[in-house]
């Protein structure tokens, strides 16, 4: 049995979170410390999590749900420079500038090279489902049950001091019922399994929904030649400048055959639904006690400083990402530094009572959010607080980057991809791409990293 005296740290998930952990573990060794003993439990046949793009849908080859939600054809829907590493650019990875708008294939290469240059493959252990994950009070400690999907077998169980949950809130969809669904005609899918924009190229769509998603693939189809697309939405529209062909209306009241009522009295004949719903928290694996359940927000309660799991667990379960995002791979990132540092005891937890008093005080500034910009200006108060409180060297604030991308898709959400960002890191002035978004349909890492700057 291993001496728990010393952390023995699970790590569940290989995605942009978990191997943010693996990384800032791995910095502590080269800096002379002894490295933390860490096992990563991945369930798919490599690292990357959503970014790890596959062509299945529903269930993946050993009769497991699909993780990824990720489709062929996305680009960046924020500018590079909102998300670089601080100690890795895009410069750096690159050796060259390049554009602030990237396709999948190049932000995952990035990402890759990240951790490449690291070295930090070595503790995960692929093809590994995590089962189930108990606290024990008497020992103060973990146990962990995990599947080998390659050979169909569980494992003996494993003891664990302390369990990161990085495995991600983006890969469980809500799918909601309306009345009239089942005499649908066409097609009905979640944007949890969508995959190619060109598949639907003169079918009019309905999709159901008001953010990120409903907005990229609404935008998307269009750009592959799709017909015309309804946005619908809840609580309220997304109010961009739309192009020919899009169009928002209020949510959909019931469903005949392919004709669609909605809640201004209005009716449309569609194709397809796409389902733009959201995602589930869903953590089976958890014990109940153990498990966080909350809806999207930008700070979910129960969590010290984002991060550390105020139920059971004595102050050794952390969830790292299950915030609503605008940061995302830095906020990722020093959520990792701030529980690494936890674990080595760099930073010293306070007193119950305190922590749930910072909880309090982030609830209820989050309340008072009135829109966009607040959020932001909230999120990055977030980011630099866990900053502060590892010691962070670099300023992490690139609110005034996300202020003007919302600038940006407000004033015309078809260009926006076309503005060039310069690096708060780097300082180096940004590119543009060559080809208008609108146009650009080779989204390989050659075509789009190999063009010269402008003049």
């Amino acid at each position: 049995m291993a001496d728990l005296r010393k952390p023995r740290i699970c790590v569940i998930g290989a995605g942009p979170c978990g191997m943010s952990f693996l990384y800032h573990n791995s910095k502590y060794q080269q800096a002379g410390e002894t490295c933390l003993e860490v096992v990563c439990y991945e369930k798919q046949s490599d690292w990357g999590g959503l970014w790890n793009y596959t062509w299945r849908t529903g269930l993946d080859q050993y009769g497991e749900p699909c993780h990824g939600s990720m489709y062929r054809d996305l680009w960046s829907n924020g500018p590079k420079e909102c998300l670089e590493f601080p100690d890795y650019t895009f410069e750096d990875h690159f050796g060259k500038v390049i554009p602030s708008y990237p396709p999948r294939s190049v932000l995952f290469d990035y990402l890759q090279g990240r951790w490449s240059k690291a070295n930090v493959r070595d503790p995960i252990r692929f093809n590994k489902l995590v089962k189930h994950v108990t606290y024990n009070n008497d020992t103060d400690d973990f146990t962990v049950t995990v599947k080998d999907l390659g050979c169909d077998k569980v494992l003996p169980s494993e003891r664990f001091s302390h369990i990161i949950v990085a495995g991600g809130h983006f890969s469980v969809p809500n799918v909601p019922d309306f009345d009239g669904i089942g005499t649908f005609n066409g097609r009905i899918l979640h944007s949890h399994d969508f995959r190619k924009a060109e598949e639907f190229k003169g079918q009019r769509l309905l999709i159901v929904g008001s953010s990120y998603s409903a907005e990229d693939l609404a935008m998307q189809c269009r750009k592959s030649g799709s017909g015309d697309v309804i946005c619908c939405w809840r609580t309220k529209p997304m109010g961009f400048k739309w192009p020919k062909g899009i169009e928002e209306r209020p949510l959909l009241t019931k469903i005949d055959g392919k004709t669609i009522y909605f809640k201004d009295g209005t009716t449309a004949d569609v194709d397809v639904i796409i389902l733009c719903t959201g995602y589930l928290y869903h953590f089976p694996y958890l014990s109940e006690s153990l498990r966080l359940k909350t809806s999207l927000r930008l700070y979910p309660a129960g969590l010290y400083k984002g991060t550390l799991w105020m139920g059971d667990g004595n102050s050794k379960l952390m969830y790292i990402g299950m915030q609503d995002q605008y940061y995302t791979f830095t906020m990722f990132d020093i959520q990792a530094e701030w529980a690494c540092a936890v674990i080595r005891r760099k930073v010293k937890l306070p007193n119950r009572q305190e922590m749930e008093l910072d909880i309090k005080k982030w609830l209820k500034e989050e309340s008072l959010l009135k829109n966009c910009y607040d959020h932001i200006d909230f999120q990055t108060a977030f980011v630099c607080d866990l900053a502060k409180e590892v010691g962070c060297k670099y300023n992490l604030d690139v609110k005034a980057l996300f202020d003007r991308w919302e600038d940006d898709k407000y004033a015309d959400v078809v260009t926006y991809r076309d503005q060039a960002f310069t690096s708060v890191f780097t300082k180096s002035p940004g590119i543009k791409h060559h080809t208008p978004w609108m146009e650009a349909f080779d989204d390989s890492i050659d075509t789009f990293v190999n063009q010269t700057p402008n003049k």
